[in-house]
């Protein structure tokens, strides 16, 4: 029998009030060992005084047993667990594809590119309780690092340790977008989204070309937002590293390739963003918010474990040997 203290409750705990009962018998029982005490019988059935004696004491207190394992057994303890039920199929299915090349680390944004992506990414997530969400990073190549999941919480730790330098250097957006679509494509929500981040160019050349995979995408019903994301004209970039390995930041002119991210958004009817500070990044991950509205509520349910039995089998045994016991001084006494 496992207990779950942290969710344990009496299902009828006004039962419980019952063992008020017990106050008037216990001063009756009192009141006649006072009056006639206790008798030992002297037989010579019996080898030894302390055996009568745990007999009786057992019957005294069978009473006080059996009636504390009905009461429970009438408040019903019980523990229980909850979860949450949602049809995805009136959900939406959203996957974040976020560019993680070395640039992401430039200064143009507050503290840098990535730092100000992961805490507005993850506020997006937390307004977004009742849908699926999942994470793609890429640079010179895609990963899927959450596939879309209810559990926000390994989405908003992934989102937390975003690294740079775990991929292949290069920027891929189409390799980026064709590796969230292939995640989503058989998806059964009524809507799924893509949310395409970048902050630069394509270029690895031999990497999947973005409007291909934009109309994969089309063709799957998936929508795309794509975001720029970056300050016009100059900001502070990594562009090499010092003889300890750390970087080193030199003012470079910005460069992203808003054509193809237009292309994209077009093609798959969604829309084309340009962030070029924490604020305005805010503000487009807002606006995708009230655009895509979820009509997938979550219901709780409760899954029980009921208790109750094993004060009934209790009381069942207590009866049982308080009969046994009366019958053994039934023969012993006669």
């Amino acid at each position: 029998m496992e207990f779950d203290f942290l969710n344990f409750e009496f299902y009828s705990p006004y039962f419980l009030l019952l063992f008020l009962l017990f106050i008037p018998l216990l001063i009756r029982d009192k009141r006649k060992k006072k009056r006639t005490g206790i008798t030992v019988p002297s037989t010579g059935n019996m080898k030894e005084s302390g055996g009568i004696l745990f007999v009786l004491f057992m019957l005294k207190i069978s009473k006080y047993l059996l009636l504390s394992a009905l009461i429970l057994a009438m408040a019903r303890p019980r523990t229980f667990s909850v979860s949450e039920d949602r049809d995805e199929t009136k959900g939406i299915d959203i996957m974040l594809s976020v560019d993680v090349s070395l640039s992401m680390l430039a200064r143009d944004l507050e503290p840098d590119r990535l730092t100000a992506l992961q805490n507005i990414a993850k506020r997006f997530v937390e307004k977004r309780p009742n849908d699926r969400l999942g994470l793609v990073t890429y640079s010179g190549e895609a990963f899927t690092k959450v596939p879309v999941t209810s559990d926000h919480q390994v989405l908003l730790d992934e989102l937390s340790s975003l690294d740079p330098l775990e991929l292949q250097p290069g920027t891929a957006i189409g390799e980026g977008l064709s590796v969230a679509v292939n995640h989503l494509k058989d998806s059964k929500a009524k809507s799924k989204i893509i949310i395409l981040m970048t902050d630069g160019v394509n270029t690895i050349q031999n990497a999947m070309n973005p409007q291909i995979a934009a109309q994969l995408a089309q063709g799957t019903g998936i929508k795309v937002y794509s975001i720029g994301i970056g300050t016009n004209g100059y900001a502070l970039m990594p562009t090499r590293t010092d003889i300890f390995g750390d970087l080193i930041f030199t003012e470079t002119e910005v460069r992203i390739d808003e054509p193809t991210l237009k292309d994209i958004a077009e093609i798959t009817g969604g829309k084309y963003f340009r962030a070029t500070s924490n604020e305005s990044l805010e503000n487009v991950y807002e606006e995708i918010n009230l655009l895509e509205k979820s009509d997938n509520k979550a219901s709780k349910l409760y899954n029980y474990k009921e208790f109750f039995r094993y004060f009934l089998w209790f009381a069942l045994a207590i009866l049982v040997l308080d009969a046994l016991l009366r019958w053994w001084m039934y023969r012993l006494l006669n």
